[in-house]
């Protein structure tokens, strides 16, 4: 039985129906349409023509016209439409006191040393063999609260005493206040750059070779200084198998991220560390990454790299116990510390009290308040009210605001502060409690609680003397 075309019979079917449509003397008032469906058309056809049509091509839709660029912001046009900036409404601080002092509990954690960080030491110890040069990472806004004196006591010095070199990286610098409008009552960052490189000098500390200051940014000119500096060491070790960089700071002061942005800078490769925003996702030592090529007769700069510069991330290691409350107050505020540690609302709490100081008052056009506050509870029910963070019925969630709150300063959205006093009295007292040997809790205890018992002792006496 010979194949029947679909398509044809369709066809066929259709000329047949209109071929007898055009023999009959149709009215005027009847569609074409309907005739042909008054004509008995075979339902084998009916069929296929139905096919047909489907598969018949749709008419193409008329094209839309071009969307237009947006015209350049430095063009004429743009500058035209360009309207004024809304001017903020300046605050007034002139009735307002801030505190002079942050009341701190007796039991605040006065430390962050987990085990994890006690097992990496001993790793970095036993790995310093191969480690030519050490990288100190430090956070810029607390450039001494975060400055480790256990790694300098275990990681400075090679087994036969010789000083190791070491470069110090002061990360997260854009987050500081505007280099040209410090806020009152607080340091120019300019001011503290001078200091910080005049303290660091070689007279000053052992086998510093430089100091580089970097931001969140891709800051090209200021990872050019780095890897600059990082290739005269290689050049003075001048070995055939290359440098080995070892970089360790505080948890979360920004180590993968450096390792990170030194391999895409210089080798144009992704991302070799696993980063967060929260203190511990590094948990072990890493491979060594390469961040710098080797020799190579063509490239007259890598003369001296031997097979190249590799560098080994490390877990953050956390101080054994931190002698002022205060600085641990500012370790949990620039994420040194893991958030939960100490409440949320008493770090909110400081961050309010250092605003206030600062006369920032940046929350109050963000929170919609009538002024300055000294009130965290004020502080946070405004910031609950604004973001949303509510809980069933309509109260305003306290914890969930502060969380909110010192994310968005970490960001640098609600403000930007230097938290330590730089100057160089306070880092010669840095330096000098660098130099003691380091305690532990249970030490640290005793030691203060002897302090105690000779206060009070001495207490008593001066009383007794006064009654006699």
């Amino acid at each position: 039985m010979p194949r029947i075309n679909p398509r044809a019979a369709a066809v066929k079917a259709v000329s047949k129906a209109a071929s007898e449509i055009s023999q009959s003397t149709p009215t005027p008032s009847t569609p074409i349409s309907t005739m042909i469906n008054q004509r008995s058309i075979p339902a084998e056809a009916t069929e296929e023509l139905a096919a047909f049509r489907s598969k018949a091509p749709k008419p193409k839709p008329e094209p839309t016209p071009p969307r237009q660029r947006p015209s350049p912001p430095w063009s004429p046009q743009a500058r035209e439409k360009k309207s004024p900036p809304p001017q903020s409404t300046p605050i007034d601080f002139s009735n307002f006191l801030p505190r002079s002092h942050f009341e701190i509990s007796t039991s605040l954690p006065r430390s962050y040393f987990l085990g994890h960080h006690n097992a990496a030491l001993t790793r970095m110890r036993q790995a310093l063999s191969n480690v030519g040069l050490i990288l100190e990472v430090r956070d810029f806004r607390v450039p001494i609260s975060s400055w480790n004196p256990l790694l300098e006591q275990s990681l400075s010095s090679t087994s036969a005493g010789v000083p190791r070199a070491r470069i110090i990286v002061y990360t997260k610098r854009d987050l500081a206040p505007p280099q040209r409008r410090p806020l009152p009552g607080s340091q120019a960052p300019g001011d503290v750059i001078r200091t910080l490189k005049s303290f660091h000098r070689p007279s000053k500390v052992d086998n510093v070779k430089d100091m580089i200051f970097l931001g969140m940014g891709a800051h090209s000119a200021s990872l050019q200084g780095l890897l600059k500096a990082i290739k005269e060491v290689a050049r003075e070790m001048d070995s055939l198998t290359g440098l080995r960089v070892m970089v360790v700071g505080m948890p979360n002061a920004g180590k993968s991220t450096l390792l990170n942005r030194l391999r895409s800078h210089s080798l144009k490769l992704g991302k070799a560390a696993k980063t967060g925003a929260q203190p511990g996702v590094t948990r072990k030592l890493g491979t060594p990454v390469r961040i710098l090529p080797g020799e190579d007769s063509n490239d007259p700069d890598s003369e001296g790299l031997g097979e190249g510069v590799f560098i080994v991330d490390t877990p953050g290691v956390f101080v054994p116990y931190v002698s002022e409350p205060e600085a641990m107050l500012k370790l949990a505020l620039v994420g040194c510390v893991k958030d939960g540690i100490i409440s949320s609302v008493t770090v909110a709490d400081y961050l309010l009290y250092r605003l206030n100081l600062t006369r920032s008052g940046v929350y109050v056009e963000r929170f919609g308040m009538p002024g300055p506050t000294n009130d965290v509870h004020q502080f946070l029910r405004a910031a609950a009210r604004r973001t949303g963070k509510l809980k069933r019925g309509g109260d305003e969630s306290l914890e969930h605001a502060a969380d909110w709150v010192i994310q968005e300063w970490r960001r640098g959205n609600l403000g930007r502060l230097l938290l330590d006093e730089v100057t160089p009295t306070r880092l010669e007292e840095a330096l000098q409690l660098a130099r003691e040997p380091s305690l532990s809790m249970n030490q640290a205890r005793k030691r203060e609680k002897l302090a105690r018992k000779e206060r009070n002792e001495a207490k008593r006496a001066g009383v007794a003397g006064e009654s006699a």
